[in-house]
């Protein structure tokens, strides 16, 4: 490897996998007297890993496991805390239920994926504990009805290091993930390889690229366009990294994808889309809510939002395409950070489920 070459960073598990092989480990143990070790888990996008026990107990039909996160080469705040899931007999027809135990917070807020006075465990990560549970069920003949307490030891110190208290997730920290992987965050290494990308993809002669901002997004263009791998340049938060480069390494086509709260802010000519060194300006909302057509009150409402998805659901209850004129306003900005690069432009919006909410159409469409 040359001194200019980025290091490959190592990647780690997010707190909702660690929490899923505890989960998984405590139900086998109730099950079976056993507790695996390591424990494997199915991963959402495919495939499996294994997870090795910190500690476990059992007591008549309680069990808990605990699983030391690796978080890899990301400076996450979780890297190295102690994630405990304790797994409770229901009666049968119960389901799988969540609780948040210390260090996990409680909603308190709409605008969020998970509805107020829940648990701060996200959506992935319950079906994925739901998954692990059914697979333990199944190869024991048991009902699987089970709740599930995910603790995170000083997990409520640590979310003071976090965005949680200004979005209303009081008490601890939330459980994430989206695919069970941590891809580690660095500037330098990560802008490295957008740029590698693009090299690559002119280098083999492709025309069309897309920049998105998560695998949601990426989704949403592939279920659109029938394009090379090679074609997806892993864009993350950083729009300016991709989009400076393709000033003076343009493609005859680019395809950004990205959320509503992402793209609010690449609208507004923010070039580093991540929380902690961005965030949304709800007058600008309000501004774009008016012009979109919609009630005095959701613009007055938008000013006390708690996040961006407050605001576009609000819109949506309205038949109000906020999101296609999002769309339109951030390719402008776009145009103005590509400085006349011959690239003709397209902007989608999209949720978490991959789905166009809004678009802006190439030049001339």
């Amino acid at each position: 490897m040359s001194r200019n070459e980025p290091k490959e960073l190592r990647r780690g598990w997010t707190t909702g996998a660690c929490a899923t092989a505890a989960a998984k480990a405590a139900y086998c143990a109730l099950i079976t007297g056993t507790f695996p070790d390591p424990v494997e888990i199915s991963l959402p996008r495919g495939g499996t890993a294994d997870f090795i026990l910190t500690r476990h107990s059992i007591s008549g039909d309680v069990s808990s496991a605990t699983i030391t996160k690796d978080a890899g080469d990301d400076p996450d705040v979780t890297h190295g805390a102690l994630i405990t899931s304790t797994v409770r007999i229901l009666e049968p027809g119960s389901g799988v239920r969540f609780k948040a135990g210390d260090g996990v917070g409680t909603v308190t807020r709409p605008g969020l994926p998970i509805p107020p006075g829940e648990p701060a465990i996200n959506p992935v990560p319950r079906q994925m504990m739901q998954t692990a549970i059914g697979e333990v069920a199944d190869k024991y003949g048991a009902t699987g009805d089970v709740e599930i307490e995910v603790s995170i030891d000083g997990g409520a110190e640590l979310a003071l290091k976090t965005m949680n208290g200004r979005l209303g997730i009081v008490g601890g920290l939330s459980v994430l993930g989206t695919t069970g992987i941590v891809r580690p965050f660095s500037c330098a290494a990560w802008i490295a390889s957008i740029h590698r990308g693009i090299d690559v993809a002119r280098a083999i002669g492709l025309t069309h690229v897309v920049g998105a901002t998560g695998t949601s997004s990426e989704d949403a263009v592939k279920a659109r366009y029938s394009l090379d791998e090679t074609a997806y340049l892993d864009m993350g938060d950083f729009a300016g990294g991709l989009l400076k480069y393709l000033r003076h390494h343009p493609v005859d086509r680019l395809t950004l994808a990205g959320g509503f709260a992402k793209f609010s802010k690449l609208a507004q000519g923010a070039l580093d889309l991540h929380s902690a060194r961005s965030s949304v300006d709800f007058s600008f909302l309000q501004d774009l809510l008016a012009e979109a057509g919609a009630s005095p009150s959701s613009i007055v409402d938008a000013a006390q939002a708690n996040t961006a998805k407050e605001v576009l659901d609000r819109s949506l209850e309205e038949n109000v395409d906020l999101s296609g004129l999002l769309a339109k306003r951030t390719k402008l900005e776009v145009r103005k950070i590509l400085k006349g690069a011959p690239v003709a432009l397209e902007v989608l919006i999209t949720d978490r489920q991959g789905n166009v909410l809004g678009e802006s159409g190439f030049d001339g469409t």
